[in-house]
């Protein structure tokens, strides 16, 4: 397993080796300690999601109340998908900025993204497949979101898509990211920072 950590504190990619033969392939996406050395504490899981998407659809900039917040482990087990990372915490040195990464199930990459930070990605083939390993359980009254086309984030979705976006409602009406900051709804920094260092010392 190969560990890159990106230019965001929490984020980290992962690129696990495949074993294909005649019989089809064979490859480990998540694998345990490689994320501990990595990130410094294990994984808590407490829910997996799964989620099919036609292309051209733009899932997020969605994010949860931190603590506790949500940490994701994201792979593309079907198709290709272009994953993005923003970092919405109020006092981070890399505060609005996003980093951007192709998953799909040639390569199997998959994304970390701790708690605190936003997630979002475009479907870039029909029926492409995102499966989400999570450490809370669904909290509606917790989750929030950023609008994906907020022209200040400036997201790099026109340069790959074929056609116009395909957008939730809710996402389509979320708000811009100086609004959220306004509103107070943004994880502060200081405070992800805490939570992440209360995770390894659980170790």
């Amino acid at each position: 397993m190969q560990v890159r950590r990106l230019e965001i504190t929490g984020a980290f990619e992962f690129t696990p080796k495949a074993f294909p033969d005649n019989r089809g392939l064979f490859v480990a996406p998540f694998q345990e300690k490689a994320f501990t050395e990595a990130t410094g504490h294990a994984m808590n899981l407490a829910q997996t999601n799964h989620s099919v998407s036609a292309r051209d659809v733009i899932r997020g900039v969605h994010f949860a109340d931190t603590p506790p917040g949500q940490a994701k482990y994201v792979y593309c087990p079907q198709g290709a998908l272009l994953d993005v990372v923003v970092d919405i915490r109020v006092g981070s040195p890399t505060f609005g900025q996003w980093e951007a990464i192709r998953l799909d199930s040639t390569e199997y990459r998959a994304l970390y993204v701790a708690e605190g930070l936003g997630h979002a990605f475009l479907a870039l083939t029909d029926n492409t497949v995102m499966t989400y390993l999570c450490s809370t359980g669904y909290n509606p009254s917790g989750e929030h979101g950023i609008n994906p086309m907020d022209p200040d984030l400036g997201l790099p979705w026109d340069t790959e898509l074929s056609g116009p976006a395909i957008l939730s409602e809710k996402d389509r009406e979320a708000p811009t990211l100086a609004e959220a900051a306004e509103s107070g709804l943004l994880p502060d920094f200081n405070t992800c920072l805490a939570h992440y260092e209360s995770l390894r010392t659980e170790q």
